[in-house]
């Protein structure tokens, strides 16, 4: 109801403005141009000092009412890095933007066409031209300089001792896969990818028979985590946005990311005071007509609970392949007929 309100707020306004404006273009007719103007210039001189009281509420208000829909606090490490340098970043442009704003409503209303008052011609000052180059030019450096730091920080080799999950984006949605017991990713080949074999493993490669492919991505709280991510068709983007991770799965090449994930699900259940909160997996890269349907749940945990969830996932050799013993069976009962014939 508040939105409609606005909504209707707004376009009386735009219809008092146009009203204005038409009454002044009629009123321009009988008195002539050079008077016209001169009306003109002073009614957008009162209707911006107006206007500039509302522009500045509206955007606090807004920023206020909408602050539910924004990210909580980052879920991972890098992620608050990433936070701060937004948040810095936003502090100085927000002064810059209310000060020129500010100008910019109050001049046009100061300095608008009056009688007696003439424009002076200022045609340059270098003291004031140096300065409005070098702050701004300071104030980047500083920002470019810290941003550089932190990136590289963040793309830096992930340790030895990360977790390794791969993940493949196609349409319509996302596999992710997991090492088994011997903590190695078996081997791929596209060529090998069929309604049975969603990924193309080779199942010759006795490493990939312990390999997990579960419906839902869980990490474990403070252990850092390497993402490799894959494309099995076209461009999609693996983005995790309560951890700051944004990663574009490109087909053919695979791109990597690692973070340490802080909180796990039930903490940012407390945090955010939603206790149907989850984290979520989507795909920020428009990839075909379904392209809304690219999610995956995410659940953050602590070492423990991952290793009994891991435990009862089943290896996707099993489900989509005879297991060993019942190959051998099957062999065992052809060569017994064979035999008897």
């Amino acid at each position: 109801m508040t939105t409609i309100i606005v909504v209707a707020i707004i376009f009386l306004l735009i219809s008092i403005v146009f009203q204005v404006a038409k009454t002044s273009e009629m009123v321009s007719v009988l008195k002539g141009m050079t008077q016209s103007r001169k009306d003109s210039n002073k009614i957008l001189g009162w209707l911006l000092l107006i206007f500039m009281p509302v522009f500045f509420i509206g955007i606090v208000w807004s920023t206020m009412h909408y602050k539910s829909h924004f990210l909580p606090e980052s879920a991972s490490v890098h992620g608050v890095w990433i936070d701060n340098l937004f948040n810095i970043s936003l502090i100085i442009t927000g002064i810059v933007f209310v000060l020129t704003q500010f100008a910019l409503f109050l001049f046009a209303y100061l300095y608008r066409e009056q009688d007696g008052k003439k424009a002076l011609y200022y045609p340059e000052n270098n003291k004031l031209e140096m300065w409005w180059t070098i702050i701004p030019a300071i104030f980047m450096t500083v920002l470019v300089v810290t941003g550089l730091f932190y990136w590289y920080k963040i793309t830096a080799p992930a340790p030895k001792d990360a977790m390794v999950i791969e993940v493949t984006g196609k349409q319509f949605n996302w596999i992710a896969r997991y090492p088994g017991k011997d903590g190695k990713l078996g081997h791929k080949n596209f060529t090998l990818i069929n309604d049975n074999n969603v990924l193309g493993m080779d199942w010759n490669d006795s490493l990939t028979h312990d390999d997990v492919l579960p419906t839902e991505l869980h990490f474990v709280i403070g252990k850092p985590t390497k993402i490799i991510i894959n494309s099995r068709d076209v461009m999609h983007n693996f983005d995790l946005p309560h951890f700051r991770v944004k990663m574009d799965a490109v087909p053919g090449i695979p791109t990597t990311f690692c973070f340490t994930p802080k909180y796990t699900t039930e903490d940012m259940r407390r945090i955010t005071g939603n206790p149907k909160f989850n984290y979520e997996l989507a795909c920020a890269q428009i990839c075909g007509q379904s392209h809304y349907a690219m999610k995956m749940s995410v659940v953050v945990q602590t070492q423990s609970e991952f290793d009994a969830w891991i435990k009862d996932q089943k290896p996707y050799y099993e489900t989509m392949q005879p297991a060993p013993t019942a190959m051998a069976e099957t062999v065992s009962a052809k060569d017994k007929k064979e035999e008897k014939k």
